[in-house]
């Protein structure tokens, strides 16, 4: 079976430009002691966006790892795929999302429910789970109501993992299941009728994306109780270990942390639970990668700075196509949001120190770093003018892309 290593961090790249620098902090990392693979993520949305298609990041990933003689697993993500969506991604992509969320909360079959419970005694009552401290109680309404929440999401996976094994053969892909993109974090009793309900379905995952509580808004920190989450994400693993022995789930079975991007705050509490749980972690980063080419444009000369402030300004004047799709992971001020004619005479120093994810920085502007988080597709219809400049400014932009991940992202998620 195609195996994901102990640690896997999922890296975006928009413009498939980046896949050298982005190695580059994985090689750092290796030469710490840390081993942690590559999973460059892509998702059918960005594509459309964007106009790219699913070979275009297999092809960046492979010319960086052939460059820079990479002897670790690396894989290429179909992140967010769904059964209408798959099939683009079959001859490029080794690492499957399987995006359900929408399927929460439709009502499945009486017949079903019942099957599920006579099949799964064990949930009823008093569960002691190792490494938590309170039995995890459900009384027959309780499991039931779970069962009736997420049983057609699960069912759904299975539709779409027995997809794709059919055509890529069982074991020849990793897959993850997603399930964050929805309203209601998942309880950690919840978490375990759901992984006993996608052994069920012969789901042989070996990710699993959760909603955690709070909110993991794109490209700023975390908001949120991080006692609650430290809890929480403690609570998590105990219960994927527990369905590992009880389901015969695959024993490399871990975390993923959506929107994983930037949250700096839960990067200790994430660091401490999978250390003492000797568990894996898989966190997918996106979005951050195109801001830093952003970042380097502005502090390349004034060409690149021009570009920033047209994007920005067409950002502006598209703020409700460009936000709408992304709604449940936004927190934008609109009173925080510099007018064109503010920012018309900003140097790229200014540029950059806005938006630059320093949170203690006099300039920061968490609300305009959020809204060009999601302002990619105005680069990609400038076209050849963003991207000859990628290539023009490669360096800077490349020593701002290996920054971010290594210093803001990897040191203290693995290092400490």
């Amino acid at each position: 079976m195609l195996r994901l290593s102990r640690f896997s961090f999922g890296v975006g790249d928009r413009f498939a430009h980046q896949a050298s620098a982005q190695l580059k902090a994985f090689q750092r990392l290796l030469s710490e002691g840390v081993e942690v693979v590559p999973v460059w993520n892509k998702s059918n949305r960005e594509h459309s966006f964007i106009g790219s298609q699913p070979e275009s990041v297999r092809q960046a990933a492979q010319e960086a790892v052939a460059q820079s003689g990479w002897s670790l697993p690396w894989h290429t993500d179909a992140d967010h795929i769904r059964l209408e969506t798959v099939d683009r991604f079959l001859d490029s992509s080794d690492f499957y999302t399987i995006d359900v969320a929408d399927s929460i909360g439709q009502v499945a079959s009486r017949d079903s429910v019942v099957h599920f419970l006579k099949s799964h005694p064990e949930l009823f009552g008093q569960l002691h789970i190792q490494g938590i401290d309170q039995a995890i109680f459900l009384s027959g309404d309780a499991l039931e109501e779970i069962v009736a929440k997420y049983l057609v999401a699960c069912q759904e996976a299975g539709r779409i993992y027995r997809y794709i094994s059919n055509k890529l053969g069982e074991g020849n892909f990793i897959a993850e299941v997603s399930m964050d993109e929805t309203d209601s974090p998942q309880t950690p009793q919840e978490l375990l009728v759901i992984l006993a309900a996608l052994a069920d379905q012969k789901v042989r995952l070996q990710t699993i994306a959760p909603k955690f509580t709070g909110r993991f808004n794109k490209g700023v920190d975390y908001v949120g109780d991080l006692e609650q989450f430290a809890r929480e994400f403690q609570d998590d693993l105990c219960v994927l270990a527990h369905a590992v022995t009880q389901y015969g789930l695959p024993d490399n079975l871990k975390l993923s942390v959506h929107s994983g991007s930037d949250k700096f705050s839960i990067y200790p509490i994430i660091r401490q639970a999978i250390a003492s749980r000797k568990a894996g972690l898989h966190i997918k980063t996106a979005g951050t990668t195109w801001l830093e080419e952003l970042i380097g444009l502005a502090e390349s000369g004034q060409e690149g700075t021009t570009l920033v402030r047209e994007i920005y300004g067409l950002a502006l004047e598209q703020i409700g196509a460009l936000t709408e799709p992304y709604a449940s992971v936004i927190d934008i001020r609109m009173s925080e949001l510099p007018s064109l004619l503010t920012v018309g005479s900003w140097d790229g120093h200014q540029w950059a120190n806005t938006l630059r994810h320093i949170p203690g920085h006099p300039q920061y502007n968490a609300s305009v770093r959020q809204l060009l988080h999601v302002s990619f597709k105005l680069a990609a219809k400038k076209g050849s003018r963003y991207t000859d400049l990628l290539v023009a400014h490669r360096e800077i932009i490349g020593k701002n892309v290996f920054e971010n991940l290594y210093t803001r992202h990897m040191k203290p998620l693995f290092l400490g």
